[in-house]
């Protein structure tokens, strides 16, 4: 399975930003998509994931601002960042596991490339 994420960029505060992330290959080995990112100097977190079945989990601190949402017929994962803020700036990465959602990065077993994403003014 080969990730690739799009999107990213600088944004001020308050702002929007939408990353993608489409899935190609063994895409059947896969039936939950998610995103993560991290900070410099931090851990990778779970921002939010869903499952090819509609169910999702969000990060505290992003919801209520960020939605993701699975296109099943185009593999692909998207990530709508409303109300941006600074705390958000970060290098985000997609990831794919079968099986259920799961927290730790060690879970997932297929990544993409790191978008970078800045929140400033």
């Amino acid at each position: 399975v080969q990730l690739q994420a799009y999107g990213g960029g600088l944004v001020q505060p308050g702002g929007s930003l939408r990353l993608s992330c489409a899935a190609s290959g063994s895409i059947f080995s896969i039936n939950v998509m998610g995103w993560y990112r991290q900070a410099p100097g931090k851990q990778r977190e779970l921002v939010a994931a869903a499952t090819s079945g509609g169910s999702t989990t969000y990060a505290d601190s992003v919801k209520g601002r960020f939605t993701i949402s699975r296109d099943g017929a185009k593999n692909t994962v998207t990530l709508q960042m409303n109300s941006l803020k600074p705390e958000d700036t970060a290098v985000y990465y997609c990831a794919g596991r079968w099986g259920t959602i799961a927290i730790m990065p060690s879970e997932y077993d297929y990544w993409g490339q790191g978008t970078q994403v800045t929140v400033s003014s």
